[in-house]
């Protein structure tokens, strides 16, 4: 069995961002050289996610504001974390909901994806810059 590791870094300008990023697990998926196995793709943030879904604009407005009315950002007193001096405790609530990572299986060299799945990097407190893992394993 093969192994592969590489680490993609982002720097979203806002606070808050979706970035499809299955070019790049894409391109780690050819360079990995494994035609069979599973990929997995993983924020190594706490306040950032990895997940599937459909690269549709309307969809990811809904995203932002169905997570803003489940951990609004303000007010910052809401959240006890945020009593460290930070002001993200909305942040971390957001990737709890959104996921950590994804896996995807790796068949003919290829995402075995279904219709529409693409794969997001979900930042809720950027402005500075995070990783992303892929890892692949397979033959």
């Amino acid at each position: 069995m093969k192994s592969y590791r590489k680490e993609l870094w982002f720097n979203v300008p806002a606070r808050r961002g979706f970035v499809n990023i299955t070019g790049e697990v894409e391109s780690c998926l050819r360079a990995s050289s494994i035609q069979e196995g599973l990929l997995l793709c993983n924020a190594m943030h706490i306040t950032a996610s990895v997940f599937i879904n459909d690269d549709e604009g309307g969809l990811h407005q809904d995203f932002e504001r169905w997570l803003e009315g489940l951990a609004p950002h303000e007010p910052i007193g809401r959240y006890r974390h945020n009593n460290t001096g930070e002001d993200n405790g909305d942040a971390h609530l957001k990737r709890t909901i959104m996921g950590r990572e994804v896996v995807v299986a790796v068949t003919g060299g290829q995402l075995d994806f279904g219709p529409w799945e693409q794969i997001f990097y979900g930042e809720f407190d950027g402005r500075r810059r995070k990783r992303v893992l892929v890892k692949i394993i397979g033959e």
